[in-house]
């Protein structure tokens, strides 16, 4: 088990970090902002574009600590990668499902069975907790229509026809997602998805949300072994980490929909923690980033009881125990991966 540590955000655009000794220096010019252990640390994420040094990338990368590079507006980078000999079997194993369409379907589906029951139970919850401030039939409806479609998706063969169901299923689940967020309505309404770059305040939470939790999922495949670019589902591109996002799938819902849906429903984050551009994009401004990392460090460390494991752990750890079973899946330990199936 991996052991969960803290993550070290750094917001301030005109930071620098700088290797001390053992520990990670924060610097604004030659004013030290902050000291902190490496050993204490599992992530370092990094919203400044003065970056770091050579010998702070060298020694995360020794040591095993996350080092990734946002832009201040929360969009990827990069992330550090030293020598990594990780389990040669285990990605020609990898590599070899990757160039299999029966092989990558079936683990395909798994993600996408996962991403589905997941979305149904998100529905679900707010049906549980709010029945009189919600259209339980019109919810209902789509529910049962994310119910319905799971057989057809643990049968699928076809990564193409996998494809077909998941955009449909993700169609239902985004048209009921708008029923789902309880207050500050007059800010916070949901017509679709807008990605790049987010059009509203919603798809900007979402955003930020999923660049989160794709670096996480990214980091967890590779702390096992896994090559993160080569997916299943999303096929190779040039860099793009295809396996975190395969990954990241089934806990879209659960880990980062609704983390926001949170973060609004309980008025944390608010109308004046975002800017609009001149373009018309939508984003987090410096306050309300700090209060969206603030509120995701504490998420992570909340604890979860894991639907396959039956342990306790915090969900930060969620990414790194779904990457070492689909690890013991490809080496033939498992006789399938277990998707992660919250209610």
């Amino acid at each position: 088990m991996r052991k969960f540590l803290n993550t070290l955000f750094v917001l301030s655009e005109d930071s620098y970090l700088a290797l001390e000794g053992e520990t990670v220096v924060v610097l604004a010019g030659e004013e030290k902002r902050g000291q902190f252990p490496l050993h204490t640390l599992e992530n370092i994420l990094c919203f400044s574009y003065k970056g770091a040094s050579p010998a702070l990338m060298g020694k995360c990368a020794q040591a095993g600590v996350g080092l990734c590079f946002l832009t201040p507006r929360g969009r990827f980078l990069a992330r550090v990668c030293g020598e990594n000999p990780g389990n040669v079997l285990l990605r020609r194993a990898q590599y070899r499902a990757a160039d299999d369409g029966n092989q990558s379907c079936r683990i395909a589906r798994c993600f996408i069975f996962g991403k589905v029951y997941n979305s149904r139970w998100s529905i679900e919850r707010t049906r549980r907790d709010h029945a009189l401030r919600v259209d339980d039939e019109a919810l209902g409806r789509a529910s049962a229509q994310l119910s319905d479609s799971l057989p057809a998706i643990l049968g699928e063969t076809d990564l193409e026809s996998l494809r077909g169901l998941e955009g449909q299923t993700a169609a239902v689940y985004f048209d009921a997602f708008d029923a789902l967020i309880l207050n500050q309505r007059e800010t916070f309404s949901f017509s679709g998805r807008s990605r790049r770059p987010p059009m509203d305040p919603v798809n900007a939470l979402l955003s930020f949300a999923y660049t989160l939790l794709a670096n996480a999922c990214a980091g967890a495949l590779e702390s096992v072994g896994l090559d993160a670019y080569v997916g299943f589902l999303h096929r190779d591109r040039p860099g793009r980490n295809s396996l975190a996002l395969d990954l990241m799938e089934e806990l879209r819902p659960s880990f980062a929909d609704r983390f926001v849906l949170t973060l609004i429903n309980n008025r944390a984050i608010r109308a004046e923690h975002f800017e609009t551009q001149p373009g018309g994009a939508v984003w987090l401004n410096d306050e309300g980033r700090k209060v969206f990392l603030s509120a995701w460090q504490k998420r992570l460390a909340e604890p979860i009881t894991h639907p396959y494991l039956k342990e306790k752990l915090a969900w930060g750890l969620v990414p790194y125990v779904q990457a070492l079973l689909l690890a013991r899946y490809l080496r033939g330990d498992l006789d399938g991966y277990p998707p992660f199936l919250w209610k």
